[in-house]
């Protein structure tokens, strides 16, 4: 799980705080070296602060679990308790917005909640599923943000 990209030489490293919509945690565990893999590198190396709730980390788990991603359980307990180990878990208030996928409403509504505090983005491989908003973006565009 090695990354090749550069990072700027820095002494204490800016941190950004991303909700981690479960399709680039998907995309990162079947390709290591992608850019939601490099997201995830951010992570582990502190740059990135995942922020979540408990039913993030259930759907990571339960979508992680699917046999099709053929992932052992200790993998998926590793990666998950990493994640849960390096981030800062919260509680978000309901928000009245309507989304095409349920399940998605609750990526938005931490991303809000934690913005209250400090600029978080939602960073997503499904930029459509969200409202069109700034601090929504791709790997990609995380990454552009953070490596300048």
């Amino acid at each position: 799980m090695k990354s090749t990209m550069k990072l700027p030489k820095q002494e204490n490293k800016p941190r950004y705080y991303a909700v981690i919509d479960t399709n680039v945690i998907v995309s990162a565990m079947l390709k290591w070296q992608s850019l939601p893999g490099n997201i995830l590198t951010l992570v582990f190396e502190g740059v990135v602060v995942p922020v979540f709730n408990d039913a993030i980390i259930r759907e990571y788990r339960a979508v992680l679990n699917r046999p099709k991603f053929n992932l052992t359980k200790t993998i998926i307990d590793d990666f998950v308790g990493n994640i849960e180990e390096v981030g800062i878990s919260i509680e978000a208030e309901t928000l009245d917005v309507v989304f095409t996928d349920p399940k998605d409403k609750i990526f938005y509504e931490i991303t809000m909640e934690h913005r209250k505090s400090d600029e978080t983005y939602l960073v997503t491989g499904n930029i459509k599923h969200f409202p069109a908003q700034c601090f929504v973006v791709t790997p990609r565009e995380m990454l552009e943000i953070i490596l300048g």
